[in-house]
């Protein structure tokens, strides 16, 4: 009688297991329930930021944005290459920094604070005292270099990082890492890495190479190494086109994802960012395509392309790129040196009915996109209002109408309100049509 109390037992505790395994998948969605908002190094300081520069960057979110939902301060690429370089990569004799599992360790002569062997944990320590949250970058796979040196895999018996991986679909553009195969080892290589993570304190992950191509097997026991790892961390993979036929295997795994590569401060690249956006409407919450970074205030200090200077859009592109990110509901994470702001572009990050529509909107769809003329709606179910963006996105020196019908967003009539000014545009029926310079922008509230 005792064996088959405890044999019903050992059922039922499995079955629990087996429960809370079932609860815990897909749990991630509720990580970012809204579009994750931050600051990311990448645009303004390329693979060479330091710390003193991140926390500078983590005192003026605290200061100037964390009440209007910035929240993530993320540290970009090769954080653990001793003497990399601005304008590109130092791919010639890169100084890597790991420890003996083949674990990459922030090099200390950018992040001091690190000594001693305690990784991240001091400066995401640092941005958590201030309600903040950290992030990192990361490239898929395992350094060549733990190969090379044949270093053990932590949590295994005795294999090592030569037994897992392949050269045969390495990253084409940085080749610090090799793929990892889904053999014994690999789970417990991405297994080890969010396990040291997690210790420092990581909120955020941005993993390269992991979009296009779309190495989905990969992205898989990623997502598996971040559940088991014990610290909710929102993972977003990079960068695009990541194709639509697998949108809905990246919304099982992914908290946001990247449409397409780098957007930077040039006019065809938000246009090429509508065209591509146009596949994405039905896929947009509770996971988060992502238009990118926000190239705007004082990009490439050290940075990849072109050299220190304030955006190159002009004030109706930065608009307009705001218009679109904000509407869409992409995450927003800023590009420039947040320290570097001058006041238009702070006005552009904490203009309050627009982060609202941002967070509440929901039922993104766009109206069309033909003529050189978009228009995308959306609505906030709590308050009943409905949100419409209208684009001239022509280079002719003339102005163009851009124009709607109430009909097609459910109105017969509606007051209508610009949301960055706040100014009030009167009562509207059958239609709203707007007057608009080649690259301008306006966003509406209609009630």
């Amino acid at each position: 009688m005792r064996k088959t109390f405890l044999y019903i037992g050992i059922m039922l505790l499995g079955l629990n297991l087996s429960i809370s395994a079932q609860f815990k998948k897909g749990e991630f969605k509720n990580w970012a329930k809204t579009p994750p908002m931050g600051w990311n190094s990448w645009d303004c300081y390329g693979p060479t930021v330091e710390e003193h520069e991140v926390k500078s960057n983590a005192d003026y979110m605290a200061k100037y944005l964390k009440k209007y939902g910035w929240e993530y301060v993320v540290v970009d690429i090769r954080w653990f290459v001793e003497n990399d370089k601005a304008g590109g990569y130092n791919q010639t004799d890169p100084r890597y920094v790991m420890d003996e599992y083949g674990r990459y360790l922030p090099a200390l002569n950018r992040f001091p604070s690190a000594k001693d062997g305690k990784g991240f944990k001091e400066l995401a320590d640092y941005v958590h005292k201030k309600g903040l949250k950290f992030g990192i970058h990361i490239m898929r796979g395992i350094p060549k270099e733990a190969v090379q040196k044949k270093l053990p895999i932590k949590g295994t018996n005795g294999i090592t990082a030569d037994k897992i991986y392949t050269d045969s679909i390495q990253c084409t553009w940085l080749r610090d890492n090799y793929t990892i195969l889904d053999v014994p080892g690999g789970q417990e290589y991405y297994n080890s890495i969010f396990e040291l993570y997690a210790s420092w304190g990581v909120d955020f992950i941005k993993i390269d190479d992991l979009s296009r191509p779309y190495h989905q097997t990969e992205i898989e026991m990623i997502r598996k190494a971040i559940d088991n790892s014990g610290r909710k961390i929102v993972l977003s993979t990079s960068p695009g086109e990541t194709p639509v036929a697998k949108a809905d295997h990246v919304k099982d795994n992914a908290n946001m994802w990247r449409m397409v590569d780098d957007v930077w401060d040039e006019w065809h690249h938000i246009t090429h960012l509508m065209k591509i956006s146009e596949k994405w409407y039905d896929y947009i919450e509770p996971t988060w395509p992502d238009c990118d970074m926000i190239p705007l205030g004082r990009i490439s200090i050290r940075g990849e392309r072109g050299a220190d200077r304030m955006s190159r859009l002009t004030k109706d592109e930065q608009y307009t790129l705001m218009n679109l990110f904000t509407i869409f509901k992409s995450p927003l994470m800023f590009g420039g040196d947040l320290p570097s702001n001058d006041a238009f572009t702070l006005s552009l990050l904490t203009n309050k009915n627009v982060l609202k529509m941002h967070r509440e909107g929901t039922v993104v769809r766009q109206l069309y996109q033909k003529d050189k003329k978009l228009a995308i709606t959306s609505k906030n179910r709590k308050n009943g209002e409905i949100y419409l963006a209208l684009f001239n996105i022509s280079d002719d020196k003339q102005n163009r109408e851009v124009k709607v019908s109430l009909s097609d967003l459910g109105l017969k009539k509606c007051k209508v309100t610009e949301m960055w000014t706040g100014k009030k545009m009167g009562k509207y029926s059958d239609e709203i049509s707007v007057s608009l310079r080649p690259h301008e922008s306006v966003l509406l509230r209609l009630k």
